[in-house]
């Protein structure tokens, strides 16, 4: 498919994500390539580890531009947006298979390499997070900001960043904060940082190399280069004050209480304001949750979030009514950068309105993603 070019080399798979006009941005027909790729490849003998980068090259023109740009902005929320209005239900199939191809990953009995180069979001969060070597760069970008846009961290996303250093998870969850290449080694979310100009010399060298184990890559990246690729651990400062809290409404309360003097605090306070109140509350309760779940628990509860998100019943919305159809058209179709959320303050969110978004759908035989494990 056009979307994606695979090629086997040497020792291994090669991955290229290749829609650089939106971002490498994931459609249903590439999450259904990268499933049969990479379970035609787990069973092959010839393919001892696989990596997966992103290109701003245009398949038509490899010339175009460069082989290493965005890894991947998400999911297509125009598509989101459309299958909403009109009802199709390869919606559903979308978050049912990107689940699935996710959990594929995490449990992926060879070496996965992500080369997460520019911009790194949602789905494309999602591909990555479950490499065994996530290697990041200078001009990596690395953020869930579902919030803003009507949704949660989804993707497995309550899985990896409930497991962040500190309260780090729940304040990237709630406000959608970029990280670069770094920090995201720092917070847990990238195993190694490189050079960008080092891409070419180690997705060129993987295919000769026979690496077994977790950090083998890793450990032959940081040969390769003659050069540490850590960086220094992550250290709190404010977010595990105000982050540990118990709600949201604590939150925002202790953030206020700093803002007069601390510019920090008044701007997270500002970024918080902007996102779906209701949904800041449910992605709480989801890290939370998240915490003491495995992997298959968690994705399945991400399953009836998303449903729940596109079908809040409880609320009698549908369509357009709803938070992220409406987030999804300020965002992208409209561009007004205005959404109408409801409610309309995070103070007006009540139990009554989260809830219900963690009471499945489904009874555990008919799940969707019930043979998970």
């Amino acid at each position: 498919m056009n979307d994606l070019t695979m090629e086997m080399r040497a020792n291994a798979g090669l991955i290229t994500l290749a829609r650089p006009k939106a971002l490498n941005a994931l459609t249903l027909e590439m999450v259904r390539g990268l499933t049969a790729t990479l379970l035609a490849w787990q069973s092959d003998p010839r393919v001892k580890l696989v990596a997966v980068r992103g290109s701003t090259r245009n398949p038509a023109d490899p010339a175009s531009a460069l082989p290493f740009g965005a890894f991947c902005a998400g999911g297509d929320i125009r598509f989101f947006h459309k299958a909403a209005i009109g009802g199709d239900p390869a919606l559903e199939d979308f978050f049912t298979e990107e689940y699935r191809l996710n959990h594929l990953i995490h449990h992926y009995p060879k070496p996965v390499v992500a080369m997460m180069d520019g911009i790194v979001m949602g789905g494309g969060m999602g591909v990555a997070q479950g490499a065994s070597t996530r290697i990041v760069t200078e001009r990596s970008k690395l953020a869930m900001p579902e919030t803003g846009i009507g949704l949660f961290p989804d993707v497995g996303g309550g899985y990896f960043l409930s497991r962040c250093a500190g309260h780090m998870g729940e304040y990237l969850a709630l406000t959608g904060q970029m990280l670069d290449g770094a920090q995201a080694v720092s917070v847990g979310l990238a195993d190694c940082l490189v050079p960008s100009q080092a891409l070419p010399a180690i997705w060129d060298g993987l295919p000769e190399q026979r690496l077994e184990g977790r950090h083998a890559v890793s450990r032959w990246i940081a040969e390769a280069l003659g050069a540490e690729t850590q960086v220094a651990p992550w250290s709190p400062g404010p977010v595990d004050r105000h982050f540990a809290l118990g709600t949201v409404g604590e939150i925002v309360s202790s953030l206020q209480a700093d803002a007069d003097h601390d510019a920090w605090a008044r701007d997270t306070v500002a970024v918080l304001r902007l996102r779906s109140p209701l949904m800041l509350h449910v992605t709480l309760e989801q890290i939370r949750r998240a915490r003491s779940m495995g992997l298959a628990d968690e994705l399945r509860m991400e399953r009836d979030l998303v449903r729940r998100c596109f079908h809040p019943v409880h609320l009698a919305r549908s369509g357009a009514a709803t938070d992220v159809v409406e987030g999804v058209r300020a965002l992208a179709v409209d561009k007004d950068h205005h959404p109408h959320w409801n409610p309309l303050r995070i103070e007006d969110v009540d139990a009554t309105m989260v809830q219900p978004f963690f009471d499945s759908p489904w009874p555990p035989h008919a799940h969707p993603l019930r043979d998970l494990t």
